[in-house]
């Protein structure tokens, strides 16, 4: 078996011709020529490898035939590690080197009924870098298709792969590249999207990703395995909210942000200061760009839509004036975003997805924190943000905005840190303490929700006493709800955080 560790990074095809001209790129000592490998993937009618995420495949390139078995790999920032078993392939498939008894087993129970599935051609152009000694690095660039019967999708790609060398020298190359070209870190494998395809599964936006963390695992550790399901979560969604399709990508991308600054605050004692500084800022300014759009989605949606809806209720003079501020709402949502579209700059998204993954990998050790019990940090640290939420709790006691909004960024952060803790905690205690938290930061963000709206409006109806009126109207409606609903978050939240904490069984 090997250890096939890489880097994939998507580029559009326009810039395939600066990639070639790129000093690094053309340097680097070709390997051959050009060659067009075409590939089988093999899985039986239901999927079964799929399912335990092993792939098998065969190749041909030229006459030379190979078949190979990959499983599931590990990935950060687009940097995977997968086992990979690769030989002669004779036209009968041979499990017998598969040195991992589990997926030899699983190969050979499964052998009659593997069939081929999809077929992905491409050319490849390969390059060998080698900066300096002990350091060598494959750079491979794919160009072609994906196909599964009548659905074809592109491929265009850069391979790094690590020959001789760190993981990190790949993300030096990387960021090298990235400076002047539009690469984007891509975990997608060709056989991942090739089952997609296969199964014509929509892409659909990604939502964050369950804690892995060990109780073994030192504090630094425990980090880096949460950063990195972050950067995951970031950069799955990233080039959905840059083609404007579907504006969960937006709202998905501005919460894997949000939960990257959590984290990173909640780590900080843990982190070297330099570190928190200099990423805190530069997540702040990247989240900065994408909060409009989400605002006008909740205004359009949940605010206005409901009373258009229930147009019978006013006055005809009214539905003029309140037809024209949704007007405005839907005119200020487009220009929203198609301005998101214009800001997300996925050269610059991928230079910092890539720098950050560099930056983790490279935290450097600290003996005390690595003789820290990763449990006793977890515990006072979710004691300190839940002694400062009771603080924002008391706070709230006069009902107005601006504390109804402190007291829910506090019970946002505390419930990122208890599920980013999870693990460490008794599960039912903690289940049940989260959908409470979860019910009342709800309840209080359509509170904000309405504190935000009631901003916008009164800019748009400035002008016009119809608009102001129906402006009012709009907020009104919604009053009694927006009273019922901070009074029952601020109560639940009292209880919760003067209860019993899961943290302390």
């Amino acid at each position: 078996m090997s250890q096939e560790i890489e880097l994939k990074l998507s580029l559009p095809r326009r810039a395939l011709p600066a990639l070639r001209r790129h000093p690094l790129f053309a340097a680097a000592e070709k390997q051959g020529n050009a060659v067009t490998l075409d590939n089988t993937y093999f899985d039986t009618p239901d999927l079964a490898l799929k399912e335990r995420k092993i792939a098998v495949r065969t190749r041909r390139q030229g006459r030379i035939q190979l078949q190979t078995i990959k499983c599931e790999a590990s990935s950060a920032g687009g940097l995977t590690q997968r086992p990979e078993w690769e030989q002669p392939f004779t036209g009968a498939f041979d499990f017998s080197p598969v040195d991992v008894p589990k997926v030899r087993k699983v190969l050979q129970r499964q052998a009659d009924a593997l069939a081929p599935v999809f077929s992905t051609r491409f050319r490849r152009e390969t390059r060998l870098y080698a900066p300096a000694d002990g350091v060598r690095i494959l750079m491979m660039l794919d160009t072609g298709d994906i196909i599964a019967g009548e659905r074809s999708e592109p491929i265009c790609e850069l391979e790094l792969e690590l020959v001789e060398g760190r993981p990190q020298d790949l993300l030096v190359l990387a960021r090298q590249l990235a400076v002047e070209l539009p690469l984007l870190p891509d975990d997608s494998s060709k056989a991942a999207r090739g089952f997609r395809l296969h199964l014509n599964a929509p892409l659909r936006p990604q939502r964050a990703e369950t804690s892995r963390i060990a109780a073994d695992q030192d504090p630094v550790e425990a980090f880096r395995t949460l950063a990195f399901a972050c950067l995951r979560h970031w950069q799955g969604n990233v080039a959905g909210a840059a083609a404007g399709t579907d504006p969960e990508y937006t709202h998905q991308l501005r919460v894997a942000l949000r939960r990257l600054r959590s984290l990173i605050r909640l780590f900080t004692p843990a982190l070297p200061p330099a570190f928190v500084e200099d990423w805190s800022a530069r997540l702040a300014d990247n989240a900065a760009a994408f909060g409009a759009a989400r605002d006008l989605d909740v205004l359009c949606d949940e605010l206005l839509l409901p009373i258009l809806d229930a147009g019978s209720r006013y006055r005809p003079d009214e539905a003029v004036a309140i037809a024209e501020l949704a007007e405005r709402a839907h005119g200020a949502r487009k220009a929203a975003y198609d301005a998101t579209r214009a800001n997300i700059d996925l050269a610059g998204q991928g230079r910092q997805l890539l720098e950050l993954t560099a930056a983790l990998l490279d935290l450097p050790r600290n003996p005390l924190i690595d003789a820290a019990d990763l449990g006793t940090f977890a515990r006072i640290q979710l004691d300190a943000l839940r002694k400062k939420a009771r603080r924002r709790h008391t706070a709230a006691a006069n009902g107005i905005p601006e504390t109804l909004h402190a007291l829910r960024i506090a019970a946002k952060r505390l419930r990122y840190a208890i599920e980013f803790f999870a693990p460490l905690l008794p599960s039912k205690q903690t289940e049940a303490f989260l959908q409470s938290l979860l019910h009342a930061q709800a309840d209080l963000g359509f509170v904000n929700d309405i504190d935000i709206a009631r901003a916008r409006l009164a800019a748009w109806a400035a002008e016009s006493a119809d608009l102001r009126a129906a402006a009012a109207y709009v907020c009104g409606w919604h009053g009694p709800q927006c009273v019922k609903r901070s009074r029952r978050a601020v109560r639940a939240l009292g209880r919760l955080l003067r209860g019993r904490r899961p943290w302390a069984d």
